[in-house]
């Protein structure tokens, strides 16, 4: 590292040398892609190579507030559905352990999960959103999401929407419920204590699935922004088909269905939410940790061995689901619990994985090139799975890398 301390307008940390590209996309984002505050890192054989953050703490401050309190190092973020890639680390470290089989039928750990037609649904198909499951047919309040007993009660006792195995559908909001309540059927411990101890304690990383109230003043608050327009004479056009856009605006689809699985939408900067075990969409970190776990998962880390054994790791990146996802009605790519390289989530490189959040957050890692990214952000733009300001970090990291 150049151990320099960078400032290029509200832009502070360090690159190391070849990886100026990076900060160079990441100022842009804040000039020309209405970034407010956010933090990006990327670590490289282990070893981290960039680790930059700016802007404001508080999405819904405004960049330029005079009294907007700035983007610190140690800030953190809600990471929405980014969450879930952290999430489907612990079934397969379980897996690794000899403690889950992911051929097993679902209902070998949870009985009550048998009803309604489930009883071949197997824990490799809530990891590849397989299940059937990403509407309720009757949705939870906020409270009911995050009481712990709602979520899973009502996907015992759910339908699936098609039949489990044959085809795949993006599990927006159940799969918290899901994952959650199969990792503490399996092991007598909720995901967000199994996350703390055996991932975010030994790697100390600021990483939280259930956010402790210690550590609640570190977190900014996330806020809705429009991303700029292009300029006229690009002939940009960024737009979903209308066959996607129709299915967010009827609250009837499964699409709708599927992202409002809690009714009414929960207050994301609520400290109850942050606290919530969702590991569909509730994690918070920085930018750092998210990368440096990727990093561990694919290598050695500070003299700590890799999390992934090599067959793990060809588990968590070997495809599962491909094809139109009956939820987000774009082609969609799964491994076990993770996003992989495709057309609507492009990520490192081919055999890259890991998983974005809604509106910008994302964390993956190639084994090939032995990097991990991580990038957080407190402006929610309107995408789901391929953010502008994330990708044109990507693109950074790769040119420098390849």
């Amino acid at each position: 590292m150049n151990g320099k301390r960078e400032s290029v307008v509200d832009v502070q940390g360090t690159v190391e040398d070849g990886f100026e590209p990076v900060r160079d996309a990441f100022v842009a984002n804040f000039a020309r892609r209405g970034e407010r505050g956010a933090a990006v890192a990327v670590y490289r054989h282990g070893r981290k190579v960039v680790d930059l953050w700016g802007g404001t703490r508080d999405g819904d401050a405004g960049r330029h507030a005079a009294d907007a309190a700035p983007w610190e190092a140690g800030t953190a973020q809600v990471i929405r559905s980014a969450t879930k890639g952290i999430a489907a680390v612990v079934p397969l470290l379980l897996h690794q352990r000899g403690q889950l089989d992911l051929d097993a039928p679902v209902g070998t750990y949870w009985p009550e999960f048998k009803a309604a037609g489930k009883e071949r649904v197997l824990v490799r198909h809530l990891l590849s959103h397989r299940a059937g499951l990403p509407v309720l047919d009757t949705p939870l309040t906020p409270d009911q999401a995050i009481d712990g007993v709602s979520g899973p009660a009502a996907l015992a006792a759910q339908a699936p929407a098609w039949e489990p195995g044959t085809d795949h559908g993006y599990h927006a909001q159940t799969y918290s419920w899901l994952l959650g309540e199969l990792v503490l059927r399996a092991t007598g411990r909720t995901i967000g204590s199994w996350v703390a101890d055996e991932i975010a304690g030994p790697l100390g990383l600021d990483l939280w699935i259930g956010l402790p109230a210690e550590a609640q003043s570190r977190v900014g608050r996330l806020a809705a922004v429009e991303p700029p327009a292009p300029p006229a004479a690009s002939g940009l056009r960024v737009r979903p088909k209308q066959s996607v856009a129709d299915a967010y605006a009827d609250p009837g689809s499964l699409t709708s269905r599927a992202f409002a699985a809690i009714s009414p939408a929960p207050d994301e900067n609520a400290p109850e939410y942050r606290a919530a075990e969702l590991p569909a969409s509730a994690g918070v970190a920085t930018a750092r940790s998210l990368a440096r776990c990727y990093a561990a998962l694919i290598g050695p880390v500070d003299g700590r061995a890799r999390l992934f054994a090599p067959a793990t790791l060809t588990l968590a990146r070997t495809e599962e689901s491909a094809g139109l996802d009956r939820t987000l009605l774009v082609a969609t790519r799964f491994g076990l619990g993770f996003m992989l390289h495709g057309p609507s989530s492009p990520l490192l490189a081919p055999g890259a994985f890991g998983h974005p959040g809604r509106g910008g957050a994302l964390a993956c890692a190639d084994p090939e090139s032995g990097l991990a990214f991580g990038y957080v952000t407190n402006g929610m733009q309107r995408n789901v799975t391929a953010d502008a300001r994330a990708q044109a970090l990507l693109r950074a990291v790769s040119h420098v890398a390849g």
